[in-house]
């Protein structure tokens, strides 16, 4: 029988902010991997099942508190973006897991409700092991360097710029892909050494090209897409897009009618997070504390407006 760990919010709830169910983590045969915030299981025949809990991340850390129906945003976004830019990249999206007759096929046994519309069936592959990320704007980590250093990803830059500010081209800044600890800078020559120059060139090429068509979309929704990371995976000789695309997990999203750099820049991502992190004195470091009440919802809420806005359509 399958079966789910769920969190009962009912007894956390304060004025009525949080209710319902979060999903903690998916019990569910054969699995294969958990992640930071998928549980992953194999299906047979190349095929997975990847569960995108409410689990949040920051700094590379899971933190012990969950954002109820988080899940749900990160794996119908995806579908939403697998499908819009699969001419310009394969990827590994076969069903979405709100779509029943589809999902039948590989699972007639069928799984929870709760489960499936954080679902995916997904084509296995072999991971490339490297986080492709993509910056638009000047924010995060980069600022950081840049007011250290003057750099970001350690090539000189423009003096002068405030946090916010757009690039005049998008830059690819790849890292590494660490199951534990924390991802590190890769250069361009490092890549090169990892996965062979051929590879490296199609890894920025795909990437560039991927942030420029969701940073279009989304801008004409009201959305700066500021920068996201991408990862890639390997189907035989098919280098296809794995994992997620353009969520408030993997990106940063802000509000285009109020959006001036060297000011606060209203976001629809966990940004929010990250901040309140910060300021507790956090060292980064687990255990990571848990999450005020008000924090978990004004992210649900984020997460929210971003799926609403990008697709047009209501939450499953």
């Amino acid at each position: 029988m399958l079966t789910t760990f769920l969190t009962d919010w009912d007894g956390l709830r304060k004025d009525n902010i949080i209710s319902g169910e979060a999903v903690t983590r998916a019990e569910l045969p054969n699995l294969l991997h958990r992640g930071k915030v998928r549980d992953t299981f194999d299906l047979g025949d190349g095929l997975l099942l990847m569960v995108s809990t409410d689990r949040i991340s920051a700094f590379d850390v899971v933190l012990p508190t969950v954002v109820p129906e988080k899940g749900v945003i990160l794996s119908n976004l995806s579908c939403f973006w697998f499908n819009l830019t699969s001419e310009i990249m394969p990827n590994h999206l076969v069903a979405e897991g709100t779509d029943h007759s589809t999902l039948t096929r590989f699972l007639p046994g069928g799984i929870p409700w709760e489960i499936a519309r954080r679902s995916m069936v997904v084509r296995r592959a072999e991971r490339v092991d490297v986080e492709c990320v993509v910056r638009g704007y000047i924010t995060g980590s980069a600022w950081a360097e840049y007011q250290k250093a003057g750099t970001v990803h350690g090539q000189p830059t423009p003096s002068g710029l405030s946090e916010g500010d757009r690039f005049p081209l998008p830059i690819f800044t790849p890292t590494t892909k660490a199951e534990e600890g924390h991802d590190l800078p890769l250069s361009l020559e490092e890549l090169r050494s990892q996965v062979g120059s051929s590879m490296a060139t199609t890894l920025e090429q795909r990437s560039l090209s991927l942030y420029q068509t969701g940073h279009d979309y989304a801008l004409a929704k009201g959305i700066i897409l500021a920068d996201t990371k991408v990862e890639f995976g390997m189907v035989g000789d098919e280098l296809i897009l794995i994992d997620e695309l353009f969520t408030p997990d993997s990106s940063r999203f802000w509000d285009s009618t109020s959006y001036q750099p060297g000011h606060s820049l209203p976001n629809f991502d966990k940004q929010f997070v990250r901040d309140w992190l910060v300021e507790s004195g956090w060292d980064r470091e687990p255990p990571a504390p848990e999450l005020p009440l008000e924090v978990v919802e004004k992210t649900r809420e984020r997460y929210f407006e971003a799926y609403k806005r990008l697709t047009g359509k209501a939450v499953p």
